[in-house]
């Protein structure tokens, strides 16, 4: 009869080692993704959403602004949650706060 002989993997003495660094290195292409994600991606955002922030906080009376909608108009009232635009001579139209996408200018 013949003899069976089986190999033995790196379970040995320093096998757990050598099998750690395998599922670190394993990992790496998914942490450097994440990382590359969270520049171009993640950080962007939020530094976006901090400055549109800081745009509807600082919004007053004689603002020139943009609607998400595409309107523009002046400001001419500003509540806690809605903003009073004029459009056209005579026209005031309430807007949410929260959609005024830019200031082109304000009437200093």
């Amino acid at each position: 009869m013949l003899g069976v002989a089986f190999a033995m993997g790196q379970g040995g003495i320093g096998g757990g080692v050598a099998g750690g660094m395998e599922g670190l290195k394993s990992f790496l292409p998914l942490i450097l993704m994440f990382v590359i994600f969270y520049f171009l991606l993640i950080r962007p955002q939020q530094k976006r959403q901090k400055e549109h922030k800081a745009l509807l906080a600082n919004l007053k009376r004689g603002d020139e602004v943009v609607t998400a909608g595409g309107m523009m108009g002046r400001i001419t009232n500003v509540a806690d949650t809605f903003v009073t635009v004029e459009v056209a001579e005579k026209v005031r139209v309430k807007v949410a706060r929260g959609q005024i996408m830019s200031v082109i200018k304000s009437e200093n």
